[in-house]
């Protein structure tokens, strides 16, 4: 685990789910070999690729010239940048972009973006023509560690984060970690969060060699390689056990619920990033651990630690524009998909690396936590 993977050297990781498996393959300069990759799986297919404004203007380009180089056929769809695309409004114009492109049920759609393009794109394949295949090409952090993998698909509600939605798995997912050079850096430390994440939940381990090795992840190399591979890996192992989360894998949801809440009263906005809100809720998933004597203070305090020196907020105080009153909070943390039959589900921790599912956590205990973080 603390070995790097070689530079230069491409990792295949397999999400095992039967006749559904499929790869992940992780390195540097993967992009140009898109076409040929897909050629491999479904030869003669017609790609849509799905993109942003943003990601379009570094990286479209060299999809749809690989995509030529493998004799396919391609349409490009843009649309604008931002949380805000994951709405009813950009997913319809999208799915009657596809259906108006002459999109078969035989074709493809490529989910060429971050983590919004990813469900917005895989969730438009999940329902156009009842079904259309679809490779995610994850071109932020976060999404190739987290998003692009397990085949969560969904668009926001007014309500919450991702309550629109379906599970869809690709058939492929490319990650391309050359095109992490072109990320800003605010956005490739949110994606660290989830990074993080991997080693709280179940692997002390990494979450040690992360803390010697995070500015060498941040540099790249082979050290970022080894970070995003070994994130897949956990992930695939989880997804392959519980594809649609009636179990663990509701453990990658550490600091979800307090984060979700966070970015929805946040507006889905530049004011609190996603990963930013996910580094928010797990500090407040370890302390509010602690307060349950599940945890010594100390590990909520190392987490802390090591997520403000990267440069993560860690603090309900660092949000832009600040956080509406308790009863809002209340309301949106009501709304996570982990609750069942109004009863709150949060994952909590007995240490860094030992996560776990605890349901049926009292809502006035955790609206008194989040009076006190709020005052602080």
């Amino acid at each position: 685990m603390t070995v790097p993977l070689r530079a230069g050297e491409p990792t295949t990781v397999k999400v095992a789910l039967g006749e559904r498996s499929y790869d992940i393959v992780i390195g540097r300069g993967l992009l140009p070999s898109l076409g040929q990759r897909i050629t491999a799986l479904r030869p003669g297919a017609k790609l849509a690729i799905v993109s942003d404004e943003t990601v379009a203007n570094f990286h479209l380009s060299t999809a749809a010239a690989a995509a030529a180089d493998a004799k396919l056929e391609a349409v490009s769809l843009v649309v604008p940048p931002g949380e805000s695309s994951k709405s009813f409004k950009i997913f319809d114009r999208l799915c009657e972009d596809m259906i108006d492109a002459r999109i078969e049920r035989g074709d493809l759609v490529v989910a060429l973006g971050g983590g919004v393009i990813g469900d917005l794109a895989g969730f438009a394949a999940a329902v156009v023509r009842r079904g259309l295949d679809y490779v995610q090409v994850p071109t932020s952090l976060l999404a190739q560690v987290d998003s692009s993998v397990g085949g969560k698909t969904a668009i926001d509600s007014r309500h919450g984060k991702n309550l629109i939605g379906a599970f869809h798995q690709p058939i492929l997912v490319v990650a391309d970690t050359a095109l992490l050079d072109t990320l800003p850096a605010r956005e490739f430390r949110a994606g660290y969060a989830e990074v993080a994440k991997y080693g709280l939940i179940g692997d002390a381990g990494f979450f040690a060699w992360l803390e010697a090795n995070w500015q060498e992840v941040f540099s790249g190399g082979p050290a970022r390689e080894h970070a995003i591979a070994t994130s897949c890996r956990a992930k695939a192992l989880t997804v392959s056990r519980d594809e649609r989360e009636t179990g663990e894998r509701a453990l990658l949801n550490l600091g979800h619920t307090f984060g979700h809440a966070f970015e929805a009263a946040a507006g889905f906005s530049g004011r609190l990033l996603h990963g930013e809100a996910i580094s928010l809720g797990m500090v407040c998933a370890f302390e509010f651990s602690a307060r349950r004597g599940l945890l010594a203070q100390e590990d909520a305090a190392h987490v802390q630690r090591h997520l403000a020196a990267v440069g993560l907020p860690t603090r309900l105080d660092q949000v832009s524009g600040g956080l509406p009153d308790i009863d809002r909070l209340m309301d949106l943390i009501a709304q996570d998909k982990k609750v069942k039959r109004g009863k709150l589900t949060f994952i909590l921790a007995r240490g860094i690396g030992t996560a776990f599912i605890a349901p049926d956590v009292d809502a006035a205990e955790v609206r008194t936590f989040l009076i006190e973080k709020l005052s602080q």
